[in-house]
């Protein structure tokens, strides 16, 4: 009965978007409040229904409803209950409705917090909205329909969870950048209705740019819990494999930063108006290009679901109509993206620009890295890879003049900027900066690696530069609390964002040019040296968890005959499908991480097994979560609050001279 509920829920969700699609639109083309106001009750409605539907599936996997054909491919009885929630995104068929719960959550958040936003402008986001959700509903329905039932018989019990998938990393990773995925969705529909309503002005930029930031924030910690999950899961102790369906996020990714920046552009000078529609249209296609890559059947991967082509032609066709369409739409508007503000070559705007030239260039090189080997397997039938070769070659270099202009552009000033300026207020910085970058990885690790050297330069170079902008913006205050208070959170934010930029290459360099890895056969007793530290493999124990049995190693790690901690990895067996399994044992320091991967044990007892030590690489995490925290506070910009406020007070004026009539009054 539930699973019916289920899929009734999702039906009347279906009539609701397309109520949704069409009515508010009509009333924003005709003028018609009422119709307009239909937007947001619609919206709640869309939710509650498509939040049920949820809901029913998550009941059907909680208690063992193996007639459903979805909960029998991905559960267990002896799945813990975690991971029996959890399973609902294991395949592809829940994941894609979680997709569509995350899309109605930023519906609904649209509907809330946007009475800022005029009423017909709204219409026509909310609107826009429920079209991609229409067709998303379409496709689960017709062809990856999660409450199908097992006919005729129901199977006793299920397959169980893919094993790799029975982690934390799998709990928080998956929703998390569908999230900052679907958040793309509401920038590309602020970007059509401003198209559409034909205003392309400093104020849609305005409305935009918080609900582009919180997104491009949570698709970054989307990134960051990704490369995490991958360094302790995945047993090669790296942290971005540059794998084809995990590059599509950090396409999306890299076109949402240069949108952030685009928007900060058109909302400050009215500037850069054509270039900031077209990325919003772009990072939408990342992130449904991710969305075909994982569905289609084109790979077989842990990360992707689906191998039926006609699910991919589905996904297909909604990405064709949605990009198509908005791309059609940007060429009749192109009259509208004339812009006529001009600025300098050495200006704010002219830095920006160049940043956002290198991202969108730095984008394109992994989607042709990525689509390659597919395009060139469709035409050919051969198989062709692109590895991390290629990706290095050519994403590094990009990488280098983005983060040197990071420092230069805040810095500048809008419309034009004098050399001798520039000069003065870097030059010291960049002598210190290149001064400590060669002399700190010296002092440290005494080695001389070039990369390493370039990395913690520029990073020392973002990093002081943002304290010297710091210092300069608050020295004539009267004291050091009154000069914080006169900064708005957008600089904040854009402060943090930037110094989690370079904390980030601080760890990607040192990890890159330090990391030491051994692989090594020892038996009871023995030890091997790696770097400063000593491995002594010790006793061996069996033991069983709820729904797997295994063994696990004991290993002592000492420095200089001194104790330093104990590492056990284990290599699991899982009782339902028998599916053996690695895991990693880490011992996470600020410094330094060493991380041990279990083998095979061969005839005469030995254990295979690899052995790290990687200095720095808790950096990049970090470093990611400065930028996630960074673009949360400057969504929270006081402006956008005050804006709120004036709207609510000028509609309550309103209301009060004109108690018979009801509208939505817009700043």
């Amino acid at each position: 009965m539930i699973p019916e509920l289920g899929q009734f829920s999702l039906i009347l969700a279906l009539n609701l978007c397309i109520l949704l699609s069409l009515f508010p639109l009509v009333g924003a083309v005709k003028g018609d409040v009422f119709l307009m106001g239909l937007a947001r009750p619609l919206t709640v409605g869309v939710f509650v229904f498509v939040g049920l539907a949820y809901l029913a599936l998550t009941v059907t996997f909680a208690t063992d409803d193996f007639s459903v054909l979805y909960v029998a491919e991905h559960s267990n009885t002896l799945l813990p209950d975690r991971y029996k929630l959890t399973a609902v995104w294991g395949g592809h068929e829940g994941s894609f409705l979680l997709w569509i719960f995350m899309l109605s959550g930023w519906m609904l958040a649209v509907a809330r917090f946007s009475r800022s936003v005029p009423l017909d402008f709204l219409a026509r986001v909310l609107s826009i909205l429920g079209m991609l959700c229409v067709g998303y509903l379409l496709f689960l329905l017709a062809t990856s329909n999660p409450f199908d039932r097992v006919v005729p018989l129901a199977p006793l019990d299920g397959s169980d969870l893919n094993s790799a998938l029975q982690d934390f990393g799998f709990i928080v990773h998956p929703p998390t950048l569908y999230m900052g995925y679907v958040g793309f969705s509401v920038v590309f529909a602020f970007a059509m209705a401003a198209l559409l309503n034909g205003r392309l002005d400093s104020a849609w930029a305005r409305w935009c740019r918080p609900w582009a930031n919180v997104a491009w924030a949570i698709l970054t910690l989307g990134l960051c819990l990704g490369s995490w999950w991958a360094y302790y899961e995945l047993g090669w102790g790296g942290w971005w494999a540059w794998d084809p369906v995990e590059n599509p996020p950090l396409i999306t990714w890299l076109l949402g930063t240069a949108l952030v920046h685009s928007l900060a552009v058109s909302e400050k000078r009215g500037a850069f108006k054509s270039w900031t529609v077209m990325l919003a249209i772009l990072a939408f296609a990342g992130s449904l290009l991710g969305t075909f890559i994982t569905r289609s059947g084109l790979l077989t991967s842990i990360h992707a679901f689906a191998s039926d082509p006609e699910r991919g032609i589905f996904i297909l066709g909604i990405l064709v109509l949605s990009v198509g369409g908005g791309l059609l739409l940007y060429a009749v508007r192109s009259p509208l993206l004339k812009g006529g503000v001009g600025f300098h070559l050495s200006s704010r705007e002219m830095f920006l620009l160049t940043n956002n030239v290198l991202l969108v260039v730095a984008a394109a090189s992994v989607l042709l890295g990525t689509l390659f080997p597919m395009v060139f397997q469709a035409l050919t039938g051969k198989l062709i890879s692109i590895g991390p070769p290629y990706f290095n070659a050519i994403f590094v270099p990009l990488m280098i003049p983005l983060v040197f202009f990071m420092a230069v552009g805040p810095i500048s000033m809008w419309k034009s900027t004098s050399i001798p300026f520039m000069i003065a207020r870097l030059s010291k910085v960049g002598i210190l900066s290149l001064a400590l970058g060669i002399g700190l990885p010296l002092l440290l690790t005494l080695e001389f690696d070039l990369w390493s050297i370039v990395g913690v330069s520029f990073a020392l170079w973002v990093s002081l530069s943002m304290i010297n902008d710091f210092g300069k913006k608050i020295r004539n205050k009267s004291n050091l609390l009154e000069g914080v208070r006169s900064l708005q959170p957008s600089y904040y934010g854009m402060q943090l964002a930037h110094i989690g930029v370079a904390i980030m290459v601080v760890g990607i360099a040192l990890t890159s040019a330090y990391s030491i890895e051994k692989s090594v056969l020892l038996q009871n007793g023995e030890s091997t040296a790696l770097g400063s530290f000593d491995f002594e493999i010790g006793d061996v124990r069996t033991f069983s968890g709820p729904n797997f049995s295994g063994q696990e190693v004991v290993i002592s790690v000492f420095k200089d005959n001194s104790f330093v901690t104990e590492l056990l990895p284990q290599r699991r067996v899982y009782i339902a499908s028998g599916t053996p399994s690695t895991e990693m044992a880490i011992d996470a320091g600020f410094l330094r991480d060493l991380f041990v991967t279990l083998g095979d044990q061969k005839e005469n007892g030995a254990w295979s097994m690899t052995l790290y030590v990687k200095p720095f690489v808790r950096w990049i995490w970090l470093g990611a979560l400065f930028m996630v925290l960074g673009g949360l506070i400057s969504a929270a910009d006081k402006r956008y609050r005050y804006l709120q406020r004036a709207v609510e007070e000028k509609k309550a004026n309103y209301e009060t001279h004109h108690p018979d009539r009801l509208v939505d009054v817009g700043v």
